[in-house]
């Protein structure tokens, strides 16, 4: 998946990480907190702040342990909210941390690792979508799938 972008929901006033599979064919939002959402615009805008950010300190002490990040996913979504694991490799063995999305992603943007999201997500987000479970999100998702790189604009905070 790539960040397709990260914008403002129109209905909540909440921040929304919207990711794209490589094909352009599906998205994925997830709704985030705003300091969550900071972390990963300052990320997507290469802004270098004067002291290490959370995410920036947990990828500096992976890498002085000899780990590497070697990819996040997307893993659950239960109860309208998602789940993430974040795939560490060290000391020749994968450790499997649970984490929020928002984290995960904003930890995968620093590291340089690939993100995924397990089809079970997609299932479930389409269950919950015919359901009638989140009628806002099937309204945004069809939206979201619509929009141009141009509409999404630069995320502020």
């Amino acid at each position: 998946m790539t960040i397709k972008g990260l914008m403002i929901d129109p209905v909540t006033n909440m921040p929304i990480v919207v990711l794209r599979d490589l094909a352009g064919e599906r998205v994925l939002p997830i709704w985030v907190g705003v300091f969550e959402a900071n972390a990963i615009a300052l990320q997507i805008e290469n802004v270098q702040t004067p002291r290490p950010m959370t995410h920036d300190l947990l990828t500096s002490i992976i890498g002085r342990m000899d780990g590497r990040v070697e990819r996040v996913i997307v893993c659950d979504l239960k109860d309208n909210t998602f789940y993430a694991s974040v795939v560490i490799q060290t000391a020749g063995q994968s450790l499997v941390v649970d984490a929020r999305p928002s984290d995960a992603i904003a930890l995968a943007l620093r590291a340089g690792s690939p993100i995924f999201v397990d089809e079970l997500v997609f299932q479930r987000t389409h269950q919950a979508e015919q359901s009638g479970e989140a009628d806002e999100m099937a309204r945004l998702r069809k939206w979201l799938e619509n929009l141009g790189e141009e509409d999404l604009g630069k995320y502020k905070m």
